[in-house]
């Protein structure tokens, strides 16, 4: 199925038929479909919704650059649009960015909020800092080169310090994507007020446990539960313990 709005075609999948809904955010990219198997344990209790992002799956690239405020307008729009009432919402990685302006800055009602090793906290390690001032410096360097190699020289460049992330999207999309990692929400996670579980993998590389212990305090109805020999992808990694986990909290 599709919502559109402005000039976006939203692609989204509908599950189940309770009057109990659940809207599943996944992380950044096509990760719509690594939540099947979640889908399929919630679906006889639940409404699940669940979409592609604008740039990503069956929805359409957007033509103009987006943040993360823009993504989460579009949820909001969304929720409007299918009259979803206090939903559940179970955010990942990416997701988790969307959950916190939701409730902690839109002030959306939400029943439940569940947060699976989710990224609203900007990295700020020394590596990280390390290599892009490395990578700003070379970039420069560009201006020297003939036209003839300065495009193999930048993407060059991109293919050594460049995410998997930012690799892996369209050219168009790239703004987009640094408008959203250089925005930190760590303050609006102190505004949520929604019951709140937090599950994280401890071997997480891309959202380290730290993060996740600073959601834990900043949120004050919250829990932590951590998931040994797990990374950033828990849900797939220990499915049937997940969802249990899922079911449990949510009687």
């Amino acid at each position: 199925m599709y919502f559109n709005i402005d000039d976006l075609s939203i692609y989204y999948e509908k599950y189940g038929n309770s009057n109990n809904s659940i809207v599943i955010l996944p992380g950044w990219g096509n990760t719509r479909n690594t939540f099947y198997n979640m889908i399929f344990s919630l679906q006889e209790n639940y409404t699940i919704y669940i979409l592609d992002y604008p740039g990503f799956g069956n929805s359409s690239i957007p033509k103009a650059d987006l943040d993360i405020y823009d993504y989460t307008k579009i949820i909001i729009k969304f929720l409007e649009y299918n009259n979803i009432i206090n939903p559940i919402i179970i955010s990942h990685s990416f997701g988790g960015r969307i959950s916190t302006l939701l409730d902690g800055y839109f002030n959306i009602k939400i029943n439940k909020l569940i947060m699976i090793d989710v990224a609203p906290i900007k990295k700020k390690s020394i590596y990280l800092k390390f290599k892009q001032s490395i990578y700003k410096l070379l970039k420069k360097v560009s201006f020297l080169l003939p036209n003839t190699y300065k495009n193999k020289y930048l993407n060059k460049l991109l293919s050594i310090f460049g995410s998997t992330d930012y690799k892996n999207i369209p050219i168009t999309m790239r703004n987009t994507f640094k408008n959203i990692i250089n925005e930190d929400l760590s303050k609006y996670l102190k505004n949520i007020k929604t019951n709140t579980l937090i599950i994280w993998g401890l071997l997480d590389k891309d959202t380290p446990i730290k993060h996740g212990r600073i959601i834990n305090k900043k949120i004050k109805d919250s829990a932590l539960i951590t998931i040994p020999n797990s990374g950033h992808f828990p849900y797939l990694d220990y499915p049937i313990l997940i969802n249990n986990i899922i079911k449990e909290f949510l009687k």
